[in-house]
């Protein structure tokens, strides 16, 4: 009986947007439309005001026409009156209405961390930005990485899917810890525990451990990754034992969320042994460096350069 309701509206429809409807017709659709929109409980809080919604999937369907026709004043209704009908036969779920409270989580010139309703914890790189539900509802559980870089650690859900999207990069996981490294120009998955799949412009690979998926210049592809990076440096002490300058530029780029710049690159391939603090700032490791290489780091806002 639903099927048959649901599909009898959908037929009508469509044979009404093109002008191919009877009478007879247009005016079940037009009273159907009024009656339901008239006799509809919508939220206001989590759905948004009638009247603005009713307009803009109205205006949505006008500019899809081909050819124009006159509606009648209660056809720009009816798409609102029938999604609030069909929602009331149980065809959509509560979550495309009440939308999830969004909330944003920021970091200045220091890594932090934040646990989510999921038991997740995320744990974000100095200078970026995340943006979360304040609780998880519907079948997945989605967030986005705005800016910067990231470890994520998240709780084992196989029913809900965890996916973060991050730039025009999407990463699907049910429960396994990664980094995501944002930039302009490119983005990069690193694998610690688990299995996770990323996708982008209808490319998609499944990475294990010791795996990288990198996207840049509209390609994904997937390379062993860099064995330094398979710890949450943003939450345990590391050590770096006889590894160059460039590897340790590297960590702190992504710890820091900065950029650094020098004009002789061979100072680069300096040996050095540098322990880094989980809670150490910047200046701290850079104090380090400079007593070690002889060299001048200073930090201007988000730039590392060297004097």
């Amino acid at each position: 009986m639903i099927k048959r309701i649901k599909h009898s509206l959908e037929y009508l429809i469509d044979k009404s947007s093109r002008n191919k409807t009877s009478e007879a017709e247009e005016n079940l659709l037009n009273n159907f439309a009024l009656s339901e929109y008239q006799n509809s409980n919508w939220d206001e809080s989590s759905m948004g005001n009638s009247v603005e919604v009713s307009k803009n999937i109205y205006d949505g369907i006008q500019l899809r026409m081909v050819k124009k026709k006159t509606f009648n004043p209660y056809l720009k209704y009816m798409a609102a009156a029938s999604i609030l009908f069909l929602a009331g036969l149980g065809f959509f779920f509560k979550p495309d209405f009440a939308k999830e409270k969004q909330l944003s989580f920021k970091t200045s010139s220091n890594p932090k961390s934040i646990k989510l309703s999921d038991g997740s914890k995320i744990y974000l790189a100095a200078n970026s930005s995340f943006q979360y539900p304040e609780k998880f509802e519907g079948d997945e559980r989605k967030v986005v990485l705005l800016k910067g870089n990231a470890f994520f650690e998240v709780a084992k859900d196989k029913k809900h899917p965890f996916i973060i999207t991050s730039g025009e990069v999407q990463t699907k996981v049910v429960g396994t810890s990664f980094h995501i490294q944002l930039s302009k120009s490119k983005c990069e998955v690193i694998v610690v525990t688990g299995k996770v799949n990323v996708t982008s412009k209808g490319q998609s690979v499944d990475l294990v451990p010791n795996e990288e998926a990198l996207f840049e210049s509209q390609k994904l592809t997937k390379q062993l990754a860099d064995k330094s990076f398979l710890v949450n440096w943003y939450n345990t002490d590391v050590t770096l034992n006889e590894t160059t300058l460039k590897h340790v530029i590297t960590i702190l780029q992504y710890k820091y969320g900065v950029s650094f710049q020098y004009n002789n690159e061979q100072v680069l391939a300096a040996p050095l042994t540098v322990f880094i603090k989980k809670d150490a700032t910047l200046e701290n490791v850079l104090e380090q460096i400079n007593y070690i290489t002889n060299l001048k780091f200073k930090v201007y806002d988000e730039i590392v350069k060297v004097d």
